[in-house]
């Protein structure tokens, strides 16, 4: 825990250093040329960029805000154009809206005072990057085409090819997102080529990037090409490569972690290990970052990582920690945020938790209605849009109808002075104004041509007009009742689904309350087992017990009765002689006494412990025929008085059993204790006998033995062959 902690904190460490090298390159470089304008004003949109992707906001527009004045009082615009582009993407990913219109706005006034295609085409990739970001895509694909179209026609600088490429990676990103796989395929290999001309590290990581996408992309469309999916994994691993090649010389940071979120996402089908590998990396760059979108992809590739695992609780925590960066992030992805909560109600539904899966489904459902509706809003608004359109270009033919009218107007105005000129001039010219005057009845004829024209085009304008509003109409009544089967049919679907979660929750309820019943009734069967069993034991103890007293103590001192009262009071020898031998009689009935007594309770075991009680009953257990050897190993004597006493009991009655029952000549106990455990062995090299036939319920000894190693939460496993021998283990617990 302690390492990893330690790695995560030297990685931190890295990233600020990169980062505090890259910056102050770039303003070593920007003030060794303060006192060259040209190049100062060429430096600063990069060194401008790099604060702001650093978090330096406040520093970055302070260098544009300084350098703009200057660049407005150049004589060519060029860079001021480029200063206002950047500050404009600045303000749009401040959500700064208005300002960066404004700020566009200027840069497209300064570029109208610029010969260089290159500031031009600037301009139009940083209108086509503002309009992308607002949602308007055709308009941005038209910027970008028109900015290679400057860059194609430009001559070569040294940051050219680098913002050429630039246009080109969007344009590819926008042809993805449309699903024009081979325009994606065509603008992300010529970022590629220009990438590499620039020579810039950040310019070929995002190269590399884009290609990555593109084969992964096709291997998603045709999954039993691994050639593909491998071609996908190279270059998301050349772009790494570069980055860690090239740490000083990245501008952002979060691009590592944008690499390691795509490489997890290709590797999460088929191998787990680097999924979860570079799914870390990412989130563990990207919360350095403060990359909401990055650390969102992040945490849902984990989830889904868990999720394999049904880890429910560790997805879930994860699904809600992206939701939460969702929510934090400028640009809203709706299918993230659905997939987010279509995911969290299946994992609750997973863990039985039905309340909190229907909250998060009705969430699913008013998201997706809130989004499907604002769909159908902006498809209402681009068919106004186009119904607009269609309508300006009318009035626009109207216009230039009338337009020529006045045009013919003017000219017959025209010729007519032109007569009266030639009336009051050149009276000999009769001939001539005749045939000016044949022109004017030939302009009349065109004149009342154009007028019955233009009433049949406004004829046909107003019959077109009727007709579309009819349409409209139609198509309205078409939307309004779609609007009333998709409510009825999602009204059914819901009291469906209400009706089976009722259903399933009474079912589970009953399952669980059944099952909590049988899991009862079993303990409390295993509880009357394991109570008969000492009971039983205790019994065979005091029938034991009963026996030696009976048999051993009772014969002596009856003997020892017989013996004095026999005695014959007339005969001195007789007496002694009697009472002799009564009195080594009561000796033998002390040690009957004693024994009976110590195998009741040792007293060693009291005093010193279970090894000495035991060592001492193998010693007194031993003899000519019986060999008992002992082994203790570890042992700490850690273990309660209470189950000392169950295991010398325990010991006990496997020693007796195999003097009685095996014909044993050797018998071995070893007792070793590991961690919290104590291993019990005792091994007889008897006659042993086939465990398979053994029935452990209906012999006695065995039974007994069994119920004291569940009382002490123990395992035993009895090991036996004909001839060989028996060894049976036990494992208890100390505490």
């Amino acid at each position: 825990m302690y390492r990893l902690l330690f790695i995560f904190t030297l990685c931190i460490c890295s990233f600020f250093a990169q980062a505090q090298h890259v910056l102050s390159k770039l303003e070593k470089e920007y003030d060794h040329a303060s006192n060259n304008t040209a190049e100062r004003l060429n430096l600063a949109p990069k060194f401008a960029t790099a604060l702001f992707f650093h978090k330096f906001k406040s520093r970055s527009y302070q260098i544009l805000e300084t350098n703009i004045p200057i660049a407005a009082k150049q004589a060519d615009g060029k860079y001021a154009t480029i200063l206002y582009a950047v500050q404009a993407m600045n303000y749009r990913l401040d959500n700064k809206e208005s300002e960066s219109l404004k700020s566009l706005e200027m840069a497209r006034v300064y570029s109208l005072k610029t010969n260089s295609n290159e500031a031009k085409g600037y301009l139009q990739y940083a209108k086509g990057w503002i309009l992308i970001r607002n949602n308007k895509t055709a308009d941005a694909v038209a910027a970008y085409l028109k900015a290679i179209d400057y860059y194609e026609n430009s001559p070569t600088t040294s940051t050219l090819y680098g913002r050429f490429g630039n246009a080109a990676k969007e344009l590819s990103t926008i042809y993805s997102n449309l699903n024009e796989y081979q325009l994606e395929e065509k603008y992300s290999k010529q970022f590629l080529l220009l990438a590499s001309r620039q020579n810039d590290p950040n310019l070929i990581f995002d190269a590399y990037m884009r290609m990555g996408y593109v084969y992964e992309q096709k291997y998603a469309q045709n999954p039993s090409d691994t050639g593909l999916r491998n071609k996908a994994e190279q270059y998301y691993l050349q772009s790494i490569s570069t980055f860690n090649k090239n740490k000083e010389a990245m501008l952002n940071r979060s691009s590592l972690s944008y690499a390691a979120i795509n490489l997890a996402n290709l590797y999460t089908d088929f191998d787990r290990d680097k999924a979860m590998q570079y799914a870390q990396l990412a989130n563990r760059v990207s919360l350095e970052t403060g990359d909401a979108i990055h650390i969102a992809s992040s945490f849902g590739i984990l989830a889904e990582l868990a999720l394999q695992d049904k880890n429910y609780d560790l997805a879930k925590s994860y699904f809600l920690k992206a939701s939460m960066e969702i929510g934090k992030s400028p640009v809203r992805d709706h299918n993230i945020e659905l997939s987010i909560l279509e995911s969290l109600s299946r994992i609750s539904e997973e863990q039985g938790n039905y309340k909190e899966a229907l909250t998060y489904y009705k969430s699913y459902v008013d998201k997706y209605k809130s989004v499907y509706d604002q769909e159908k809003l902006d498809i209402t608004k681009r068919l106004e849009s186009q119904f607009d359109k269609e309508r300006q270009q009318q009035k626009y033919i109207k216009l230039q109808l009338e337009s020529d009218k006045k045009a013919q107007e003017i000219r017959l105005i025209n010729i007519l002075r032109a007569q009266r000129e030639q009336v009051y001039n050149n009276l000999k010219l009769v001939e001539e104004n005749q045939r000016e005057r044949l022109k004017f009845s030939e302009l009349e004829s065109e004149k009342k041509e154009q007028q019955l024209r233009l009433a049949k085009l406004e004829t046909k304008q107003k019959n077109n007009d009727i007709s579309n509003y009819k349409k409209l109409l139609i198509f309205k009544e078409k939307i309004n009742t779609y609007y009333i089967v998709f409510i009825f049919i999602f009204i059914v679907l819901i009291t469906l689904l209400l009706y089976a979660y009722k259903q399933r929750v009474k079912s589970m309820k009953q399952r669980d309350e059944l099952h909590a019943l049988a899991l009862e009734k079993e303990k409390q069967n295993s509880k009357i087992s394991t109570l008969t069993a000492l009971l039983e034991g205790q019994e065979q103890e005091r029938g034991r017990l009963a026996r030696d007293l009976h048999d051993g103590l009772g014969g002596l001192l009856s003997g020892t009765k017989l013996q004095l009262s026999s005695l014959d009071s007339h005969r001195s020898e007789n007496i002694e002689e009697g009472i002799s031998k009564s009195i080594t009689q009561i000796d033998d009935a002390v040690e009957e006494l004693r024994r009976v007594a110590h195998n009741l309770m040792p007293d060693l075991l009291m005093k010193y412990g279970l090894e000495a009680a035991i060592r001492e009953f193998a010693v007194r257990m031993s003899n000519s025929t019986l060999d008992i050897h002992t082994e203790f190993i570890n042992y700490s004597n850690s273990v309660s008085e209470e189950k000392q006493l169950i295991i010398y009991r325990i010991i006990q009655e496997l020693v007796n059993n195999a003097v009685k029952h095996a014909d044993t000549s050797e018998i071995i106990i070893q007792i070793s204790e590991e961690e919290n455990l104590l291993h019990l062995t005792v091994e007889d090299n008897g006659r042993g006998f086939d465990p398979a036939g053994l029935n452990v319920r209906k012999t006695a000894g065995f039974h007994n033995i069994e119920s004291r190693v569940q009382f002490l939460k123990g395992t035993m496993t009895i090991t036996s062959e004909l001839n060989i021998g028996t060894s049976i283990e036990f494992q208890i617990p100390i505490h």
